[in-house]
């Protein structure tokens, strides 16, 4: 399973930016990728066990991802894997950490996992989708950046 990592600096608390990224009531107002972001089954909140929708927007295909937080340890990491997803994915997974690195700097890391299908096509699909969401990726957490600097 392919694994890639994204990391970006941002001058802002650890606590501010876990905030940020897992509110999902203003997620729309700092990310490009997405058209829809929501948490199911009356959550209000992000947590452990709590499953969240989000839909890309139409220039990068439209598509949704159920995942599930698997981990939750605010101000420093949480992690969500797939629950339902886009066709051409088996499995995906990600966790978000948060590091101080400097006095009022801190380092966020995405880091994600992915196994397409059909296995039989992987070594095709496997790189595109990799470019895609490192692409993606790299301009949200730039995003993430620019809103809260």
């Amino acid at each position: 399973m392919p694994a890639t990592s994204v990391e970006i600096n941002i001058g802002a608390d650890s606590a501010v930016i876990f905030d940020l990224i897992h509110d999902y009531s203003c997620r729309l107002e700092w990310d490009p990728f997405l058209c829809e972001a929501t948490l199911l089954n009356g959550a209000t909140t992000a947590g452990v066990g709590v499953v969240s929708r989000c839909v890309a927007r139409n220039a990068v295909g439209g598509l949704a991802m159920d995942t599930e937080y698997v981990s939750f340890l605010r101000p420093s990491v949480a992690a969500v894997s797939m629950k339902r997803g886009p066709f051409f994915l088996r499995k995906f997974a990600a966790p978000i950490r948060q590091k101080q690195i400097e006095n009022a700097v801190v380092r966020v890391t995405y880091r994600y996992y992915f196994e397409a299908r059909p296995r039989v096509l992987t070594f095709i699909i496997e790189p595109i989708v990799d470019f895609v969401i490192r692409r993606e990726t790299r301009k949200r957490l730039t995003a993430l950046k620019s809103y809260l600097e």
